[in-house]
């Protein structure tokens, strides 16, 4: 009698499925394929469906003659705009998101501005940042053999300014900024759209190590090397502007708007006690998406790391009080203050330790930080599919 061959046993193939595969790693998505539901997607899906699309373009009509209340006026819609807003209620057009790094980052936010009356109708509603941040997946290697160029007692604005030297697209990117900001030519517009462009598009760790770097209390040319990061002498206003005049400015640009709601979303306290709605990593990124902007903040002085707009309170009437609450946003706020401390004491960590590696990740370093963990690894389509393959040959 011939015995059937035995069945090969399913318990280790089954755990190969649950293996990660480094082909499928090795080619992100674009960031508008990893957001969720970008607004440039739903608004394609919405002008696939023509009920859909004709609202769409009838609330966008809109919006140029409806304006932002403040959060003591009533919002004032006419009843046609009003309809075409139910008919978006249901449309993934509600739950849109952007990115500040995504192509078409400002078509995006258009997008979801437009809809933000659908959701605005009646009572009055705060903002919500219009961003979805993703995961960054790529850690960033730092080579300190590099520095050896230095003077061991060089400060550590200028360790980092080094490594920004060092980084062939971090250089490109400080030099445009650091021509556009200087010199007597200066035009403020230039300067504000390449120091928006640097820190958009360079590393996030480079850009980090630049703004916030530690300074000696004493070492007035170290805070001056990095207060002059955002070249305040071009970048920020001539005079000081009212604040309110200032925001009023902000929120008539789309791009403008959505970097202040981010910034009001993750670096706000919630309660007398100072909780913040949000980690630090979040509020950090949301300060520095606002450099280059009309709501620039900088560093007060070289010897301290308080930070402010460069505006002023004065003869604002009976807004006063408004006013004050959105200097006070930045220059007293304990969520921003705390972060910054955090992350230059993390950067003055990185050489204060005799590494045996000198060439190490920073990501690695900053996961012993719950808030920073990567999120749980989920397999995508192509190595599920590249791995059931294998298993089938095998079989």
């Amino acid at each position: 009698m011939v015995r059937p061959p035995n069945p090969r046993p399913l318990a280790p193939l089954f755990l190969l499925l649950l293996l990660p595969l480094p082909l499928g790693a090795a080619d992100p998505l674009p960031i508008e394929g990893r957001l969720m539901n970008s607004c440039i997607q739903a608004r394609r899906k919405c002008q696939a469906d023509p009920v859909c699309s004709a609202a769409y373009h009838h609330l966008n009509s809109c919006t140029s003659s409806i304006s932002t209340p403040s959060p003591t006026q009533e919002l004032l819609v006419p009843e046609d705009c009003r309809e075409a807003a139910k008919h978006l209620r249901n449309s993934s057009l509600m739950s849109c998101t952007c990115h500040r790094r995504m192509k078409n980052q400002v078509a995006c936010l258009d997008i979801y501005w437009t809809i933000h009356l659908a959701r605005s109708f009646g009572d009055y509603e705060l903002d919500v940042s219009p961003y979805e941040d993703t995961v960054t997946r790529e850690p960033w290697k730092m080579n300190l053999r590099k520095l050896n160029m230095l003077k061991p007692d060089s400060d550590l604005c200028l360790k980092f300014a080094m490594l920004c030297t060092l980084n062939d697209k971090c250089d490109r990117l400080r030099k445009a900024y650091g021509e556009a900001c200087s010199g007597s030519r200066c035009q403020r517009h230039t300067c504000l759209r390449q120091l928006r462009a640097f820190f958009e598009k360079a590393s996030e760790p480079h850009a980090q190590g630049l703004l916030l770097c530690p300074c000696a209390p004493a070492d007035q040319g170290c805070g001056q090397r990095r207060r002059n990061t955002i070249a305040p002498s071009c970048a920020l206003p001539s005079g000081a502007p009212n604040c309110l005049e200032l925001q009023s400015l902000c929120v008539a640009d789309p791009l403008c708007r959505s970097r202040l709601v981010d910034f009001q979303t993750h670096c706000h306290p919630l309660d007398i006690l100072g909780t913040c709605a949000t980690e630090q990593s979040r509020c950090l990124r949301a300060y520095m998406g606002l450099i280059g902007t009309a709501m620039t903040p900088n560093f007060v002085s070289n010897v301290n790391i308080s930070v402010a707009l460069s505006c002023t309170c004065r003869g604002s009437g009976n807004r006063q009080e408004e006013c004050e609450q959105l200097e006070e946003s930045f220059s007293h706020n304990s969520c921003l203050m705390e972060a910054i401390a955090a992350k230059m004491r993390f950067h003055s960590q990185l050489f204060s330790q005799d590494w045996a590696d000198s060439t190490f990740s920073v990501k690695e370093r900053q996961n012993k930080n719950p808030a920073l963990m990567p999120q749980p690894w989920v397999p995508s389509l192509f190595s599920c599919t590249l791995t059931l393959i294998l298993l089938l040959s095998l079989w």
